[in-house]
C-alpha cells in the first residue's frame, strides 16, 4: 500500500512506546508450530502486528482446492493473516472481497478483544491461480475457502467466532453464511450489498431520491457541464494519463464519459464532497477536471486500472450483480459512449455469462435461514440501494447509520444503536464485550465496492 516505508517506521515507533511485548514473534513460536502442522500449510512468515492488540501475527500461505467439488485436483496458495492474543478469546475472522493488504485489528477486533484471521480473496494478491481458470472465481468456491481455513484452525482456537467484513468483504461474510451457516457464532457485515440482477436498477433508483433534490440538481449540472465542455477537458485528461502513466485501449474520451456517469454513485457512496463543493457548470475546464480527477472515476477504466479490479468484474457479471447508468438526462450531451454497460471491465479472455441462480439462493437464506447477523449501513451509501431487506422469519438485526456512508461502523451508532448492538452481540456469543465501548483507535478504513471510486489495490 501507499508511504508503506513511513507506515513501518511509525508502526515501529509504536510499539517500542506502548508495550514491552515485541512486535515480531519467535521462529520456535508453539503458535508457528501449530500453524505448520496445517495440512497445506506451505509457507509461514511474521507479519507486523500492533502490540496493544495481539502477542504475535504470521502471514500464512496455504494450499487450496481450484474446485472444492475436487479436493484432489489443482492446488492454488491462498493468504491469510492470523494474529494471535489467546488461544481461548474468540476469533474475528475478517473476510476480504479483494487482496488482504493489510493485518492491523479492527473496531469489532478489538471491541471482541479477539484473535484475529484475514483471509484473501481466491484471485486476488498472493492467491491467484496460475493459469487463471475463470471458472472457479465463484461464491461457492470462495465459501469454501473460507471453510476449510475456519475448519482447520478451530483445532488451535477454542473461543466463539465472528465473521465479518466491508463491503464487499462484507458480501462474502454473507456468502460463507449462507452456505456454511453453522461456522461461525455471528456474522456483523459492513455495507454488503446484496444486488439480483446483472444490473440491478435499485441502484439508479436510488441515486433518484437519495439526499435532497438541490444536491441531486447540482451534480446533475455538473455532469452536463463535463459532457458539453469535453473537448475542452481531454487535454486535461491526456496530460495527466501520460504523467501517471495510464494507457485506454477503451478509448480516452469513453474513459472520460464512464467516470463522469460514474460520479454520482461515488459521491454518494463516500461522502467525501460537501455540496457547496461541486464546481459550477460555468467554472473553468481546469476546475470541473480536478474535481472530478478527486473523485477517482476515471482510473478504473485505464488498462491499468481494469486490470486491477478484473476478477470482481468478472463475479460482478457472472454471480453477483452490479449496475448500470441512467442516461435519462444525458442522451443529449453524450458524444462517444452509446449503450453504456460496465461489462467492458470484464476480463476479454472469460466467458461471460450470468447465473442469477447463485444471488436467488443467497437472497433466499438471508432472508429465511440466516440467524445471527448484524448488518450495518451507512444511510446514504449508494450500496445501500440493494441491502438486505429484514422480513422477520431470522433473528438479524439491522442498524442503518444516520446520514452515514460507506465507511460507516460501529463507532458511528447512537447510543441507542450501541444499546443494541452490544446486547444482541453479547446475548449471541454468551460473553461481554471484552474492549471499550467505542475504541478510539479505529481500524483500517474499509475498503469500496469495486465501482465508484474505487480503491487501487
Amino acid at each position: 500500500m501507499r508511504q508503506n516505508k513511513l507506515l513501518f517506521l511509525l508502526f515501529a515507533a509504536a510499539c517500542s512506546l506502548r508495550s514491552a511485548v515485541p512486535c515480531w514473534a519467535g521462529a520456535d513460536s508453539e503458535l508457528r508450530l501449530k500453524i505448520l502442522s496445517i495440512p497445506g500449510v506451505v509457507e509461514v512468515k511474521e507479519a507486523r502486528f500492533d502490540a496493544a492488540d495481539f502477542r504475535e501475527a504470521y502471514e500464512v500461505m496455504i494450499e487450496q482446492p481450484l474446485d472444492h467439488q475436487r479436493p484432489d485436483g489443482e492446488k492454488f496458495r491462498q493468504r491469510l493473516f492470523i494474529s494471535h492474543a489467546a488461544y481461548d478469546k474468540p476469533v474475528l475472522l475478517e473476510t476480504e472481497g479483494y487482496a488482504a493488504g493489510w493485518n492491523r485489528a479492527g473496531e469489532l477486533t478489538r471491541l471482541l478483544g479477539a484473535n484475529q484471521v484475514i483471509v484473501e480473496h481466491r484471485f486476488f494478491g498472493r492467491s491467484v491461480p496460475s493459469p487463471l481458470r475463470w471458472k472457479y472465481m465463484t461464491v461457492r468456491q470462495s465459501a469454501d475457502d473460507l471453510h476449510r481455513v475456519v475448519t482447520a484452525l478451530k483445532k488451535i482456537y477454542s473461543g466463539r467466532w465472528v465473521s465479518s467484513g466491508v463491503s464487499k468483504g462484507g458480501q462474502t461474510a454473507l456468502f460463507y453464511k449462507c452456505f456454511h451457516p453453522n461456522d461461525v457464532d455471528a456474522a456483523v457485515p459492513y455495507s454488503a450489498p446484496i444486488n439480483v440482477a446483472q444490473e440491478d436498477p435499485r441502484l439508479t433508483q436510488f441515486l433518484r431520491s437519495v439526499g435532497d433534490a438541490a444536491t441531486r440538481t447540482r451534480i446533475k449540472d455538473y455532469q452536463t457541464a463535463l459532457f458539453r465542455r469535453e473537448d475542452e477537458i481531454l487535454p486535461f485528461l491526456r496530460e495527466t494519463a501520460a504523467k501517471r502513466h495510464w494507457t485506454f485501449a477503451l478509448g480516452l474520451a469513453e474513459a472520460f464519459e464512464y467516470g463522469v456517469l460514474e460520479y454520482p454513485l461515488a459521491f454518494w457512496q463516500y461522502g467525501s464532497v460537501k455540496p457547496a463543493d461541486i464546481p459550477a457548470p460555468d467554472a473553468p475546464a481546469a476546475a470541473l477536471f480536478e474535481h472530478l480527477m478527486g473523485m477517482n472515476t476515471i482510473f478504473f477504466y485505464s488498462d491499468q486500472g481494469k486490470a486491477a479490479f478484473e476478477p470482481f468484474m468478472y463475479q460482478a457479471f457472472t454471480e453477483i450483480g452490479y449496475y448500470n447508468y441512467d442516461l435519462t438526462d444525458f442522451k443529449s450531451v453524450l458524444k462517444t459512449l452509446k449503450n453504456p454497460t460496465n461489462l467492458v471491465l470484464c476480463p476479454k479472455d472469460a466467458v461471460i455469462v450470468y447465473d442469477p441462480s447463485t444471488m436467488q439462493t443467497v437472497y433466499h437464506k438471508l432472508l429465511y435461514e440466516a440467524n445471527h447477523v448484524i448488518y450495518i449501513y451507512g444511510e446514504m451509501d449508494t450500496w445501500a440501494a440493494t441491502a438486505v431487506p429484514l422480513i422477520g422469519r431470522t433473528d438479524a438485526i439491522e442498524i442503518i447509520v444516520r446520514n452515514g456512508h460507506h465507511g460507516a461502523g460501529i463507532r458511528d451508532f447512537s447510543p441507542e444503536q450501541k444499546a443494541l448492538f452490544t446486547a444482541t452481540l453479547e446475548e449471541w456469543l454468551g460473553l461481554k464485550l471484552a474492549g471499550p465501548a467505542w475504541s478510539e483507535r479505529p481500524g483500517p478504513s474499509p475498503r469500496p465496492m469495486a465501482g465508484p471510486g474505487k480503491e487501487e489495490q
